[in-house]
């Protein structure tokens, strides 16, 4: 047995799913909202018979436990496979596995760990970092202690610094510098990306360094305030948080994450005990983001700068947080114009400030009647036209009719005219949203029919039974979509063989290309039924359906191919089709 089976083997696919989400017990089966895609009915299943997982709702994906860690971590296979094995207590064999243990994304984190011990050496030991090293303890009042906790450094002037340790001390390539984005092609030579900046390394929740945020000390100097790692293999911009390495922990631990906007912010925060935070290092929360925050909790607390701009960041992440469907609330700082700023001048009145904070659809209610004199008609208008498309959004009905009566005293406003107002909105989300199920959904009635016969012919513990049912039922007529076909012809000649149905013993004479399918079948979502004489009432049902398209079909194109050589006066032809239509008919006709 090599590696990777060894380690599925040992791996219980439910047991390592519900690490990340929570499942339910459905039938055989477990179900779950898709951590994939955003949705509001689960359409995630997993089957710990096939250990196996689908999506049966907008993104289709399924596999296995290599594939769903893959997919959830953005792994590749080596990674998930070193994981997983860690997990079951196995030791890889290094034979046929060197090359993938030492991929260019272990190349790249490794890489940036000397890149961050460099940074973190001149900030704190070299003559280079001293002015930097000032401003920090000086200004923004962080100890060495935390210089030390968050590793934070300083990248020396000089365009080649960092490259002349890592290749002449290290031993590393031009082309590593390059693909970790720690360089950039100069002519024929290189160059640092970071030069003359405070250096904050950003890390994965595994401690991984994927990337740098680098911040002048001077506020106007020149190439902006901050930059990022480019885009790498490790790194995306707008998927990663600074200070999660930090603060995941304290975040399942609390069930509650606060998100800020700098790393300053969660700096000064930690240093107060307040160690559930993370920056988004951007305008606003990301959706790749929201997914990542999902894994440690469902409860978002957004404490934003106080000025326009951080209000239009609480708005947009509000949008991209409802998707994933977070519990969200607002921290209102009066003591500063941002986190860092509030919880050094009071830091008292600041974590009062996180314990009353309020919910977002207050916040945005107090800020619009900030912002717009609710006495005029183009005030109210203005109110209305922003707070309606937040209020169409809540699904719980009492919580959506308590803000629409808010609204509708603030404004002084009849509640039928918002509630008009608000099913226009909706009319127009709903339209859109079916308009994108349509373009998703091209799936016809019968190609829908026929994995749903085939779900419940392979599900059902009587399988031979129900199989033998649904061909009666189907008489002249056999599946039309090749791969569905396949598998029931497959399972007739196993039925010849075989009594009973081993899903092992069948999977191993399937073809590969079948697997797949069959899996997904195995998986789909079906209904409750009462007893057993239902459940075969509902596969004849379906098998019938199935031959009446079928038939009707075949009506349709054989009185078309009749028009035809009536036309052209074919006379025997015409009486042979004018039979083949009367036998369909009466086919047809047939229970």
């Amino acid at each position: 047995m090599d590696d990777v089976a060894r380690v599925r083997e040992k791996i219980d696919i439910v047991s390592l799913i519900q690490e990340y989400i929570p499942l339910k017990k459905m039938g055989r089966n477990f179900k779950a909202l898709c951590p994939f895609h955003s949705e509001k009915s689960p359409s995630f299943v997993v089957s710990p018979e096939r250990q196996i997982w689908h999506c049966f709702g907008g993104c289709s994906k399924g596999g296995d436990c290599f594939t769903f860690l893959m997919e959830y971590e953005n792994l590749e296979f080596i990674e998930a496979l070193r994981i997983l094995a860690k997990k079951a207590g196995i030791e890889l064999k290094t034979s046929g596995f060197q090359a993938g243990l030492s991929s260019k994304k272990d190349k790249i984190y490794i890489l940036n760990n000397k890149a961050l011990e460099f940074y973190h050496f001149v900030l704190t030991k070299h003559n280079v970092g001293k002015r930097a090293l000032s401003y920090l303890i000086n200004d923004r009042k962080i100890d060495l202690r935390l210089i030390e906790t968050f590793m934070i450094g300083f990248s020396p002037k000089s365009s080649n610094a960092l490259s002349n340790y890592l290749i002449n001390k290290k031993g590393y390539k031009k082309e590593d510098l390059i693909e970790a984005g720690l360089a950039f092609y100069k002519g024929n030579d290189i160059a640092d990306f970071f030069r003359e900046r405070i250096m904050f390394p950003l890390s994965d929740h595994r401690n991984n360094v994927v990337g740098f945020s680098g911040r002048t000390i001077d506020d106007k100097a020149f190439g902006g305030k901050y930059i990022n790692t480019r885009d790498t293999i490790v790194y995306h911009k707008g998927s990663m948080f600074f200070g999660l390495n930090k603060a995941y922990e304290d975040i399942k631990k609390k069930d509650h994450a606060i998100v800020v906007e700098g790393e300053f912010d969660v700096i000064s925060m930690f240093k107060e005990g307040i160690k559930n935070t993370v920056a988004v290092k951007g305008t606003a929360l990301t959706e790749d983001q929201a997914r990542l925050l999902s894994r440690f909790t469902q409860n978002v607390s957004l404490c934003f700068d106080q000025d326009e701009a951080g209000y239009s960041a609480t708005k947009r992440s509000l949008a991209v947080l409802e998707k994933e469907g977070f519990n969200i609330t607002v921290i209102e700082i009066t003591s500063g114009k941002d986190a860092d700023e509030a919880i050094k001048n009071d830091p008292i009145s600041f974590k009062k400030a996180i314990k009353e904070s309020v919910g977002i659809y207050d916040y945005l209610l107090s800020r619009l009647l900030s912002l717009h004199n609710k006495n005029t008609i183009e005030g109210k208008k203005k109110i209305a036209d922003e707070l309606l498309p937040a209020i169409s959004r809540i699904e719980n009905e009492i919580v959506k009719e308590h803000y629409l009566k808010k609204l509708s005293v603030e404004l002084d406003t009849s509640h039928e005219s918002l509630t008009k107002q608000l099913e226009r909105i909706e009319k127009k989300e709903v339209i859109g949203e079916n308009a994108a199920f349509v373009k998703v959904n091209k799936s016809s009635r019968r190609e829908i029919l026929e994995e749903y016969l085939l779900a419940l012919v392979i599900q059902d513990e009587r399988v031979k039974s129900v199989f033998e049912k649904s061909v009666e039922a189907l008489k002249d007529y056999m599946f039309e979509t090749p791969s569905y076909k396949k598998i029931l012809d497959n399972l007739s000649e196993y039925f010849k063989k075989h009594d009973l149905f081993d899903s092992k013993k069948f999977l191993s004479v399937l073809p590969l290309e079948l697997v797949k399918i069959f899996d997904t079948c195995f998986l789909f979502p079906l209904p409750k039924f009462l007893d057993n004489a239902i459940y075969e009432e509902e596969v004849e049902k379906v098998a019938r359906e199935l031959r009446m398209i079928f038939l009707k079909n075949k009506i349709k194109a054989t009185s078309l191919n009749l028009k035809n050589q009536e036309k052209e006066k074919h006379t025997k032809e015409i009486e042979s089709l004018e039979k083949e239509v009367s036998m369909l008919i009466h086919l047809l006709s047939r229970p």
